[in-house]
Protein backbone atom coordinates (compact mmCIF):
# COMPACT_ATOMS: atom_id res chain seq x y z
CA UNK A 1 0.00 0.00 0.00
CA UNK A 2 2.88 2.58 0.51
CA UNK A 3 3.98 2.33 -3.08
CA UNK A 4 -0.14 3.83 -4.06
CA UNK A 5 0.95 7.07 -2.01
CA UNK A 6 -2.22 8.41 -2.35
CA UNK A 7 -2.70 11.42 -0.39
CA UNK A 8 -5.80 13.17 -0.93
CA UNK A 9 -6.97 17.22 -1.14
CA UNK A 10 -8.41 18.86 1.74
CA UNK A 11 -11.42 19.73 -0.45
CA UNK A 12 -11.97 15.84 -1.51
CA UNK A 13 -11.76 14.48 1.95
CA UNK A 14 -14.29 16.91 2.78
CA UNK A 15 -16.66 16.35 0.18
CA UNK A 16 -16.36 12.59 0.59
CA UNK A 17 -16.08 12.61 4.38
CA UNK A 18 -19.51 10.65 5.93
CA UNK A 19 -21.74 13.19 7.19
CA UNK A 20 -21.76 11.89 10.67
CA UNK A 21 -17.91 12.23 11.13
CA UNK A 22 -18.54 15.67 9.24
CA UNK A 23 -20.66 16.75 11.87
CA UNK A 24 -18.71 15.45 14.93
CA UNK A 25 -14.51 15.90 13.51
CA UNK A 26 -15.27 17.83 10.01
CA UNK A 27 -11.27 19.16 10.28
CA UNK A 28 -10.42 15.33 10.41
CA UNK A 29 -7.72 14.96 7.52
CA UNK A 30 -6.11 11.65 8.73
CA UNK A 31 -6.73 8.84 11.41
CA UNK A 32 -3.21 7.43 12.46
CA UNK A 33 -2.63 4.53 13.99
CA UNK A 34 0.69 1.68 14.56
CA UNK A 35 0.88 -1.86 13.86
CA UNK A 36 3.48 -4.04 14.41
CA UNK A 37 4.11 -7.04 11.72
CA UNK A 38 5.81 -10.35 13.56
CA UNK A 39 9.36 -11.24 11.69
CA UNK A 40 11.41 -14.71 12.23
CA UNK A 41 13.76 -13.53 14.93
CA UNK A 42 16.84 -12.31 12.73
CA UNK A 43 20.18 -14.35 13.33
CA UNK A 44 22.24 -11.18 13.96
CA UNK A 45 22.11 -9.93 17.69
CA UNK A 46 21.83 -6.38 16.68
CA UNK A 47 19.06 -7.01 14.49
CA UNK A 48 16.94 -8.76 17.43
CA UNK A 49 17.59 -6.40 19.61
CA UNK A 50 16.60 -3.82 17.21
CA UNK A 51 13.14 -5.65 16.37
CA UNK A 52 12.18 -7.03 19.99
CA UNK A 53 8.73 -5.83 20.90
CA UNK A 54 8.22 -5.36 24.50
CA UNK A 55 4.57 -5.02 24.16
CA UNK A 56 3.94 -7.93 21.68
CA UNK A 57 7.11 -10.33 23.37
CA UNK A 58 8.13 -10.91 19.65
CA UNK A 59 10.17 -9.68 16.88
CA UNK A 60 8.30 -7.22 14.75
CA UNK A 61 8.35 -4.48 12.36
CA UNK A 62 6.16 -1.47 13.34
CA UNK A 63 4.54 0.72 10.55
CA UNK A 64 2.69 3.69 10.98
CA UNK A 65 -0.66 3.70 8.86
CA UNK A 66 -3.16 6.39 8.08
CA UNK A 67 -6.53 6.74 6.52
CA UNK A 68 -9.28 8.90 5.57
CA UNK A 69 -12.50 9.35 7.37
CA UNK A 70 -13.37 7.10 4.55
CA UNK A 71 -11.82 4.58 5.28
CA UNK A 72 -9.10 5.34 2.31
CA UNK A 73 -5.43 3.90 3.21
CA UNK A 74 -3.77 7.49 2.16
CA UNK A 75 -0.66 6.88 4.18
CA UNK A 76 1.83 4.54 5.18
CA UNK A 77 5.30 4.94 7.23
CA UNK A 78 8.41 3.34 6.51
CA UNK A 79 9.17 0.12 8.33
CA UNK A 80 11.33 0.26 12.05
CA UNK A 81 12.19 -2.24 14.35
CA UNK A 82 9.74 -3.41 16.82
CA UNK A 83 10.98 -1.67 19.71
CA UNK A 84 10.70 1.81 18.25
CA UNK A 85 7.87 4.25 19.67
CA UNK A 86 4.81 5.49 17.86
CA UNK A 87 6.02 9.06 18.77
CA UNK A 88 9.61 7.98 17.06
CA UNK A 89 7.76 6.94 13.62
CA UNK A 90 5.96 10.25 13.70
CA UNK A 91 9.41 12.15 14.21
CA UNK A 92 10.60 10.56 11.34
CA UNK A 93 7.56 10.15 9.17
CA UNK A 94 7.12 12.32 5.77
CA UNK A 95 3.84 12.98 7.99
CA UNK A 96 5.83 15.99 9.15
CA UNK A 97 8.68 16.41 6.47
CA UNK A 98 6.22 17.20 3.74
CA UNK A 99 2.86 20.15 3.23
CA UNK A 100 0.59 17.70 3.59
CA UNK A 101 -1.35 19.23 6.10
CA UNK A 102 -3.48 22.60 6.03
CA UNK A 103 -3.76 25.19 8.77
CA UNK A 104 -6.59 23.81 11.14
CA UNK A 105 -6.48 19.87 9.63
CA UNK A 106 -6.87 17.60 12.12
CA UNK A 107 -5.25 14.43 13.08
CA UNK A 108 -7.46 11.44 15.16
CA UNK A 109 -5.31 8.98 16.90
CA UNK A 110 -5.28 6.61 19.73
CA UNK A 111 -4.10 8.06 23.31
CA UNK A 112 -0.55 6.25 22.93
CA UNK A 113 0.13 9.20 19.98
CA UNK A 114 1.49 11.51 22.50
CA UNK A 115 2.84 14.06 19.77
CA UNK A 116 0.33 17.25 19.71
CA UNK A 117 3.88 19.33 20.26
CA UNK A 118 5.29 17.74 16.56
CA UNK A 119 2.14 18.83 14.32
CA UNK A 120 1.48 22.21 16.76
CA UNK A 121 4.21 24.29 14.87
CA UNK A 122 1.89 23.44 11.22
CA UNK A 123 -1.31 24.31 13.38
CA UNK A 124 -2.17 20.73 12.98
CA UNK A 125 -4.40 19.20 15.99
CA UNK A 126 -4.21 15.71 17.69
CA UNK A 127 -7.62 14.31 18.82
CA UNK A 128 -7.01 11.60 20.86
CA UNK A 129 -9.05 10.31 23.65
CA UNK A 130 -7.91 11.50 27.12
CA UNK A 131 -5.41 9.84 29.22
CA UNK A 132 -6.47 9.42 33.02
CA UNK A 133 -3.29 10.41 34.57
CA UNK A 134 -4.30 10.74 38.31
CA UNK A 135 -7.82 10.47 37.58
CA UNK A 136 -10.28 8.21 39.32
CA UNK A 137 -13.39 9.04 36.85
CA UNK A 138 -14.09 11.80 34.01
CA UNK A 139 -16.62 14.12 33.88
CA UNK A 140 -19.63 12.72 31.74
CA UNK A 141 -18.45 15.05 28.78
CA UNK A 142 -15.15 14.02 28.52
CA UNK A 143 -16.55 10.24 28.62
CA UNK A 144 -18.39 11.06 25.64
CA UNK A 145 -16.07 12.83 23.60
CA UNK A 146 -14.12 9.98 24.25
CA UNK A 147 -16.61 7.19 22.95
CA UNK A 148 -17.06 9.67 19.58
CA UNK A 149 -13.41 9.64 18.93
CA UNK A 150 -13.24 5.66 19.37
CA UNK A 151 -15.91 4.98 17.22
CA UNK A 152 -14.28 6.80 14.51
CA UNK A 153 -10.97 5.45 14.96
CA UNK A 154 -12.59 2.23 13.91
CA UNK A 155 -11.84 2.83 10.25
CA UNK A 156 -7.89 2.14 10.85
CA UNK A 157 -8.40 -0.38 12.93
CA UNK A 158 -10.54 -2.53 10.71
CA UNK A 159 -8.08 -1.78 7.85
CA UNK A 160 -5.13 -2.71 10.22
CA UNK A 161 -7.29 -6.14 10.90
CA UNK A 162 -7.04 -6.92 7.22
CA UNK A 163 -3.64 -6.05 6.57
CA UNK A 164 -2.87 -8.46 9.32
CA UNK A 165 -5.46 -10.90 8.24
CA UNK A 166 -3.85 -10.94 4.84
CA UNK A 167 -0.09 -11.77 6.25
CA UNK A 168 -0.97 -14.34 8.24
CA UNK A 169 -2.34 -16.07 5.50
CA UNK A 170 0.53 -14.90 3.08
Amino acid sequence: LKELNVWISSDVNKQHMPADFAKKFPNTRIIIDGTEIPVEKPSCVKDQAVTWSSYKHRNTLKVLIGVSPRGLVTYVSEAYGGSVSDRQICERSTLLSENLFEKGDGIMADRGFIVQDLFCLKHVFINTPTVMRGLNQLPPATVERDRRISSKRVHVERVIGLANHFFARN
